[in-house]
């Protein structure tokens, strides 16, 4: 079985900057850590909101990294530096948009601020791009509720093979 390559974005300025640290990439790690049984390599990264940064960032973790996910964080919200949904449409062959109206759904339980989220997904090549929000607690939210169809997704993409602990989160795959 391959390792498999997984990129962790966390779009922020300050956090780019050093003025305070990232916690939310670190939450993504930290659940993937807990979900996956399976060998797997976290490209961790920590970059301004400038679309152009992210845009490229996301390109070299999918074509030079060979990521078949990467997960960002931050950036998907109303402000005007807020660009994450933007640069991975930019960079995606074809948008998964399921995937953000199934985490707003999941945060509408919450919060009603969901609906200001602009969190998306996309496919590039043999990557699947996933925005999530930018606070800890939402991230788990929102993984908990889109992870199971992930394995599945990957797997429609030829990638490597994701083994889950079935006792945090339970993949859903087709039966044969």
């Amino acid at each position: 079985m391959s390792t498999a390559n997984i990129g962790i974005v966390t779009v922020s300025d300050r956090a780019s900057a050093g003025i305070y640290e990232d916690v939310s990439g670190k939450a993504i790690i930290d659940t993937l850590h807990e979900y996956l049984t399976s060998d797997w390599k976290a490209f961790y990264k920590v970059i301004p909101d400038e679309q152009a940064v992210i845009e490229q960032t996301l390109i070299n973790l999918a074509d030079k990294d060979n990521c078949c996910l990467v997960i960002t964080t931050g950036g998907t919200g109303p402000a005007e530096r807020d660009r994450t949904p933007e640069a991975t449409e930019a960079v995606c062959d074809r948008m998964m948009p399921g995937f953000g109206e199934l985490m707003r759904a999941e945060s509408l339980k919450y919060v009603p601020t969901a609906i200001l989220s602009r969190q998306t997904a996309g496919l590039r090549k043999g990557c699947l791009i996933i925005n999530l929000p930018g606070k800890p607690k939402s991230i788990r939210e929102c993984l908990d509720t889109v992870f199971p169809a992930i394995p599945y997704c990957i797997d429609l993409m030829n990638g490597p093979y994701l083994k889950c602990n079935e006792e945090v989160i339970k993949p859903f795959r087709p039966k044969k």
